[in-house]
């Protein structure tokens, strides 16, 4: 694939210098998406937490100030599932432009039944996808003022071994759980690939990238109070799984590579290394059905009708 090019060596423990940068995370405050705010802030860049618990953005910040001292980093709330209030939420910026968006955030319920959202939308499809395809909607101007911009969209492998029902986007038929959370990540990546293509075909300098964590457990993660400690009887259990699987940390290594590598291209895939589920960020061939352009066509245009919003309104 032609994007398959060999960029440049990375080394994940000194990413470039990004001062004068603004980036939001959603999510930011736990998490994988903590660590890429963390990593991003430690470059000099302003970091905003966008997230729905305040309580927990403040400990987030806590923390990163605590490992990155003089971190410029900040906080807005913002709730995916709410459709009609992220206008306000991105109003909330204050910024005249934005550097990158790392789309992070996501809910995975382990158990039915089945919940909506105020609006009446699945929650995990609503939060996980409608929810980040209505955020860069009202962040496209912002995106369009600063030069190469990025976005980043966190998808799952799981996602890869899933296939998108259109006629049941919202799981009303057919509502597994892990398989409707797996679907929901399944459609946040078309998303990106086919927000690229669009980009592209617009002339705009704002790139789309794609990227997944790979198997990453809390049981590998290093503390980071007040956020998170991580107890002795954890480490260890976590020890034989850390032959295969890594923490997150790591797994924040492929978004922050997206976002601040400058060798990155748009529609690029990126995730771990080994097996695809842990080790240094490498780029990915995409394929099956993340390769299927007139389904990524087609999802558009259903996720366009289900927020209300103009199919063409993520490139103003």
């Amino acid at each position: 694939m032609s994007s398959l090019h060999h960029p440049a060596p990375w080394n994940v423990r000194r990413p470039p210098r990004a001062e004068g940068k603004n980036v939001l995370v959603t999510g930011g405050n736990a998490g994988i998406g903590y660590f890429v705010a963390e990593q991003l802030a430690g470059t000099g860049a302003t970091v905003v937490l966008a997230c729905r618990d305040t309580a927990r953005a403040e400990a987030a910040k806590v923390s990163i100030r605590a490992r990155v001292p003089g971190a410029h980093v900040r906080h807005i709330r913002l709730d995916l599932a709410d459709l009609s209030s992220i206008e306000a939420s991105v109003d909330a910026l204050r910024l005249d432009r934005l550097d990158a968006v790392v789309c992070n955030a996501g809910v995975l319920l382990d158990q039915p039944p089945r919940r909506e959202t105020s609006e009446g939308h699945e929650l995990m499809f609503a939060t996980n996808h409608l929810g980040h395809y209505v955020l860069i909607s009202w962040l496209a101007p912002l995106l369009a003022a600063a030069p190469a911009s990025r976005v980043v969209t966190t998808g799952s492998f799981t996602a890869k071994s899933e296939s998108l029902d259109l006629d049941d986007l919202q799981s009303t038929r057919d509502y597994r759980p892990k398989r409707t959370y797996a679907r929901s990540k399944l459609a946040q990546m078309l998303f990106g690939f086919e927000l690229d293509r669009r980009l592209r075909a617009a002339g705009s300098t704002t790139l789309s990238v794609i990227t997944h964590p790979g198997g990453a457990l809390d049981s590998l993660t290093p503390s980071r109070p007040p956020v998170r400690l991580r107890t002795t009887g954890e480490r260890l259990r976590g020890l034989p799984a850390g032959l295969l699987l890594q923490g997150k940390e790591a797994a924040a290594w492929p978004a922050v590579r997206a976002v601040l590598d400058p060798s990155v291209r748009g529609g690029q895939l990126w995730g771990p290394r080994v097996f695809g589920i842990r080790g240094l960020p490498a780029l990915e061939p995409v394929q099956g059905h993340l390769a299927d352009t007139a389904l990524a066509a087609r999802l558009w245009t259903a996720t366009a009708a289900l927020t209300g919003l103009d199919p063409s309104s993520t490139l103003r």
